[in-house]
């Protein structure tokens, strides 16, 4: 009976690998191991770590990333990207300096053990329940309008590359269907990157090297510093994205299952000194997009990611010189790209109704403004934000929807 069952789902993700879903996955994972892996390489070198220890990171939050993003995907059939937090490791790299790597270490795994006790209980699935989904909408165009922002910004960089790749995705899209407009883009923009000799090989040295285990030490300095700032965003940026992209998607993301699993990946990874492997926002938003093909097999799509992810991990020594001589100006006009479909649609589940509107358009510039209080990025106060800017000016809002869930309103009158 068992082989039967992984047979049949076998063969279903064998015919939901097709074009799309393996661009989309290719993209997410070039877009994850560049850019990102340079934030934790510069890191680590200000932090005077050596190179095994730098490895180690790597490779604890681009395996343990993938294959948590391999497991739930294929678990709940929803594209559900893992990786790491990103700002996350900003926030890691600024605190190095003031605390050893088993201290930091200790601080990840009380940061892991908080996230996985937050959605054990199911804290995090009555509070997501309970804020209102144009808010939540609101706060995913801000927190992504970066890259559609960047995309633009890497024309007046680089107007040849990124200039060529747009016009390539818009005439694709309108003329050539057949292949994915996004991975035509990709293809001309490399190409036109090696012509122009923009790939630049860092000077680095290349080879296997085996991850080493780290004790972990706690110090409570460490836990207030890091720990806690770690676990917030984990839970109010990357988690908290993830389930609005899918929201707006029309998915119904497990988000105590995607909080727990996120927690399990930070208790893992701090053995390792990688600072969490978790749900992520971005991975998530490419691998979901219309871009990934029909909504039922996008999730083969962060197959492909978590594959190139934990691949990427063991292989990171030998890799990473090469992977990081993409020059950023395609990867962010790729990124961009990939992210139209989710901002076209994120805007209009944000601002189409009537309910919420001041709440959304709070979050919307909260989350836009990039603020960061006590170590805690913009998605999470644009969410807090938006919603106490409701309760205060829409607190009607509030009622109409709960009675409409519980059965005691009408369609018209939920979204009055």
């Amino acid at each position: 009976m068992k082989q039967n069952k992984v047979t049949s789902k076998m063969k279903r993700l064998s015919s939901d690998l097709n074009v799309n879903t393996i661009s989309a996955g290719a993209l997410a994972a070039i877009f994850g191991c560049t850019g990102p892996a340079l934030i934790i390489i510069n890191g680590a070198t200000k932090g005077g770590l050596t190179q095994a220890q730098t490895i180690s990171w790597i490779f604890a939050v681009y395996f343990f990333g993938g294959v948590l993003g391999l497991i739930i995907a294929l678990k709940n059939k929803q594209p559900i990207a893992g990786a790491y937090s990103i700002p996350g490791a900003v926030l890691v790299v600024g605190s190095l300096s003031n605390f050893s790597l088993s201290e930091a270490a200790g601080a990840y795994l009380a940061a892991g053990i908080i996230v996985f006790i937050l959605g054990i209980t199911g804290v995090i699935g009555k509070v997501m329940h309970w804020i209102p989904v144009p808010i939540v909408m609101a706060m995913i165009v801000g927190a992504m309008i970066k890259f559609g922002t960047g995309m633009i910004t890497s024309v007046e960089q680089a107007p040849v590359i990124a200039g060529s790749a747009i016009l390539v995705y818009l005439l694709s899209s309108r003329f050539l269907k057949i292949v994915p407009p996004i991975l035509i883009a990709f293809a001309v923009a490399v190409i036109l990157s090696v012509v122009m000799g923009e790939f630049q090989v860092k000077d680095m040295e290349s080879g296997f090297i085996l991850p080493q285990l780290v004790t972990p030490s706690l110090n409570i300095d460490a836990i207030i510093s890091i720990g806690i700032p770690l676990a917030l965003l984990v839970i109010g940026a990357e988690n908290a994205q993830a389930t609005g992209v899918l929201m707006s998607q029309g998915y119904k993301p497990p988000v105590n299952q995607m909080t727990i699993y996120s927690g399990i990946g930070g208790i893992i990874t701090a053995f390792f000194g990688g600072h969490n492997a978790n749900i992520a926002g971005p991975m998530t938003a490419i691998c979901s997009s219309n871009e990934a093909g029909q909504k039922h097999g996008r999730y083969a799509a962060v197959v492909v990611c978590g594959v190139l992810f934990a691949t990427f991990g063991v292989f990171a020594g030998v890799v990473i010189p090469y992977v990081t001589a993409m020059p950023n100006v395609l990867i962010g006009t790729i990124a961009g790209l990939a992210m139209i479909g989710v901002l076209l649609s994120s805007l209009q589940e944000a601002f189409s109704s009537q309910k919420f509107q001041i709440g959304s358009f709070f979050a919307l510039l909260i989350a836009l403004s990039g603020v960061n209080f006590f170590d805690v990025s913009s998605p999470f106060w644009a969410i807090l934000g938006g919603v106490v800017a409701s309760l205060i000016v829409e607190k009607a809002d509030f009622k109409v929807t709960h009675d409409y869930e519980n059965g005691k309103g009408t369609a018209s009158n939920a979204s009055a």
